[in-house]
Parts: structure tokens; sequence; C-alpha cells
């Protein structure tokens, strides 16, 4: 089955299939949405989905920081 299939004429979702919740951030990995902007995604105004698209870039870094082990130990 194509990707085809589920493209809308709306905005389309950020989802990167990678779909994993950060256990602290409690953000998906893939597209950095919270679980409830992910379940009221197909629910919300154009706007509304362009203004979380817009935030998500910003959110990367929450994922990206270094959380210890040696080099965080050591940095500083």
């Amino acid at each position: 089955m194509s990707d085809d299939v589920w493209r809308r004429a709306e905005i389309e979702s950020p989802c990167k299939k990678l779909c994993s919740v950060h256990p602290v951030e409690r953000i998906c990995v893939g597209c950095y949405r919270t679980i409830e902007e992910i379940g009221s995604w197909s629910r919300l105004t154009p706007d509304a989905r362009r203004a979380i698209m817009a935030d998500l870039p910003g959110r990367a870094p929450r994922l990206h920081k270094r959380r210890g082990g040696r080099m965080g130990r050591i940095e500083g």
C-alpha cells in the first residue's frame, strides 16, 4: 500500500513514522508533538495545525541534550 492513500488536501502531518514518546519530555521523538496534539490533529483547524508546526523545530533541542555519561561529567 502506498503512503499516498493517507494524504489529504489539508496541511500535512509532521509525522516521521518514528513514533515513540520521550518519557521525560512527553513529546514524540519523531515529530516533536505532544500526545494531546497527535490525538487531536485531525480535529484541529488548519491555523491551529500551522501554529503547532511552526513551534515544532524549537522543541527538537529538548531531546538532543546530553543527559549524563562520561562527557556529561567532564564538560562544564
